[in-house]
């Protein structure tokens, strides 16, 4: 008799959260681009990928790639891109599995986007300024090995976010009922604010609703948990001395870094600044997303006329 209560209960709350996962996917259906400009197209390797263009092409080229986590798309840099397509020829991509891109249920890895990265600059752009955030960054330089670039301006960049290489923890989330469900609740409104209080905003005021709403809306598209499942796991992460790969490069090297950031701290950017003889600027008042936070001065690093530097 308990054994028909246990499985009658387990019965039901596979059911609830099978129900649960279905309200939360029609909720978010539509959705639309966050950032201004046109909304095109990009062709690559079976994905339709999305990305905006703003600006005039006949400026310079300046392509903007976002960071890794659960809510990861171009808008990350929603408060620089109209001041920067004054001055340049400005794309900014959703990388394969995020965003307004294609998401199939692929086994998302740090070459397959290594590889998009590169295929994208030399398809698209060309002696582009390349900005890169986070993990993002490492692809930015091992791309920027293969294509011509003019300069590489690079926020907090890392090879190594989640460590291992976790094949249970990516299937548990790949699965579609428990892995769905644990996923909806990691891109929860209550979730998210955790996350960015914890370690990606210096100040919550800066974090506005209408952002948060659209995080809770990209997380919940179909097929959102697969590339995320990768990088929880650890797949999405580069074996590689990031100092090494950059030190190797023939470009001008900017990194950007929040003073407070602490899950890429300081000692990181002065250890890669050192290897690289690259030019080092710190925000004050700044976490893991300096470029949101401070985007009036993150403009002007791009223009080359923010002065303020740490060595």
């Amino acid at each position: 008799m308990r054994l028909r209560n246990l499985l009658g209960v387990a019965a039901g709350t596979a059911g609830l959260t099978a129900l649960a996962n279905r309200l939360l996917t029609a909720r978010a259906s539509e959705f639309e681009p966050f950032l201004d400009g046109t909304h095109r197209t990009y062709r690559w390797r079976g994905f339709d990928v999305a990305y905006t263009e703003a600006g005039d092409p006949d400026d310079p080229d300046l392509v903007l790639f976002h960071g890794i986590n659960a809510a990861a798309s171009s808008h990350e840099f929603d408060a620089v891109v109209d001041a920067l397509a004054t001055e340049y020829h400005v794309l900014a991509p959703d990388l394969p599995g995020f965003g307004h891109s294609d998401r199939p249920p692929l086994l998302y890895s740090s070459s397959l986007l290594t590889t998009f990265v590169t295929d994208f600059l030399a398809d698209n752009s060309e002696d582009a300024t390349v900005v890169a955030s986070s993990l993002t960054g490492a692809y930015a330089t091992l791309a920027a090995k293969e294509t011509a670039i003019d300069s590489l301006v690079l926020v907090s960049p890392t090879a190594t976010s989640m460590g291992g290489g976790r094949t249970w923890l990516r299937s548990l989330l790949r699965s579609p009922l428990l892995g769905q469900g644990i996923y909806n609740l990691i891109v929860s409104k209550p979730s998210l604010r955790h996350f960015h209080a914890d370690h990606g905003y210096y100040d919550m005021d800066n974090l506005t609703e209408e952002v948060l709403d659209y995080e809770w809306a990209t997380g919940h598209q179909p097929g959102a948990r697969f590339a995320p499942a990768s990088f929880v796991s650890g797949f999405l992460d580069v074996d590689v001395d990031l100092g090494q790969e950059l030190a190797a490069l023939d470009v001008p090297i900017t990194f950007v870094w929040g003073r407070d950031a602490d899950i890429s701290p300081l000692s990181e950017g002065r250890s890669l600044a050192d290897a690289a003889d690259a030019r080092l600027v710190v925000f004050d008042d700044s976490r893991l997303l300096p470029h949101v936070e401070h985007p009036e001065q993150f403009v002007d690093v791009i223009r080359g006329e923010y002065e303020k530097a740490v060595a």
